[in-house]
């Protein structure tokens, strides 16, 4: 069993940047981790995810060059450095965690976070 605590949410201008933390407990180290977000009135749709080397990650489109996803093994946590924000990326964000298959593949995930909520104001 995986749990996933996220935090770092919050409201910030267009252009600022922002970094998600997501501590994990159970046996997360042979799993991918990653980032989902849902918008109001939206399905939740994959934003990043990273292999459990470290060494692999994957990214939405939306998000390439601007978002960063890293994992600390040693302190079980990952994290997502968003740079440029802009007003469509406002959303709740979620850790996530799964196999490797599943989450950088199909982009779907076995565990959950609760969310952190991610306001983009102009």
């Amino acid at each position: 069993q995986v749990q996933l605590v996220e935090s770092g949410g919050g409201l910030v201008q267009a252009g600022d940047s922002l970094r998600l933390s997501c501590a994990a407990s159970g046996r997360t180290l042979l799993y991918a981790m990653g980032w989902f977000r849902q918008a109001p009135g939206k399905e939740r749709e994959f934003v990043a995810g990273i292999r459990w080397n470290g060494r692999d990650t994957d990214y939405a489109d939306s998000v390439k060059d601007r978002f960063t996803i890293s994992r600390d093994n040693g302190e079980n946590t990952v994290y997502l450095q968003m740079n440029s924000l802009q007003l469509e990326d406002t959303a709740v964000y979620f850790c996530a965690a799964g196999t490797t298959a599943a989450l950088l593949g199909s982009h779907t995930a076995r565990s959950w976070g609760q969310g952190t909520q991610v306001t983009v104001s102009s």
